[in-house]
């Protein structure tokens, strides 16, 4: 199978975001850089982030400033800065117009040298930075690439880190990983076993 037809299409991510988050585990994250070299690893840890209510989103102010792109079409890298200093990589989802993303946590890079336990850390393996975001995922040199899914017993959920300020949203079992990586973004991750009604 050639590369172009292992990219995931844009009807993968015109999905619920919790259906994308689910399935993005086990799929490869992939970036030819500038350089000429290409990165890439396997997705092990996604948080999912839902349409214009959930408190945690930046979708939550409206289609403005670096939200503008949730809003958009499915498929675009949504790249951004925490902290001022490391990139963050997200795939934007469901159908035009309605905002959600999917956060990529974590993967087990390619490259054993290399280190993805921690999105500032899959950007920092991968060369993505905010240069990269806009970029359309079935198309540019970013893209993810079909890998056998993971079977739903192999995966935990739990809630979102990082977001104490959403309130009750930041309980929602949002966050999707694949049980016993070695490559999660913490190393003791407390969750459940994903029961699939959960996805709708």
């Amino acid at each position: 199978m050639q590369a172009g037809e292992r990219v995931l299409p844009r009807g993968f991510y015109a999905r619920s975001t919790l259906v994308v988050a689910r399935d993005m585990l086990g799929k490869r994250l992939v970036h030819l850089g500038d350089d000429g070299l290409e990165r890439a690893g396997t997705i092990v840890e996604t948080e999912a982030y839902v349409g214009p209510h959930d408190a945690a989103s930046h979708a939550r102010s409206g289609p403005r400033g670096r939200a503008a792109l949730m809003y958009g079409k499915a498929g675009v890298a949504y790249v951004y800065l925490i902290y001022g200093v490391h990139n963050c990589f997200n795939a934007t989802t469901e159908p035009d117009g309605y905002p959600g993303a999917v956060l990529v946590r974590a993967v087990e890079p390619c490259d054993p040298a290399e280190r993805g336990a921690g999105p500032a850390l899959v950007c920092r393996a991968l060369s993505i930075d905010r240069g990269c975001s806009g970029l359309d995922l079935t198309t540019s040199n970013l893209r993810l690439e079909n890998a056998p899914p993971i079977p739903d017993a192999l995966v935990r959920v739990g809630p979102r880190i990082g977001v104490d300020y959403a309130g009750a949203w930041a309980d929602h079992p949002w966050r999707f990983w694949v049980a016993d990586s070695p490559h999660l973004s913490r190393r003791r991750l407390t969750g459940t076993t994903l029961d699939p009604a959960m996805l709708g």
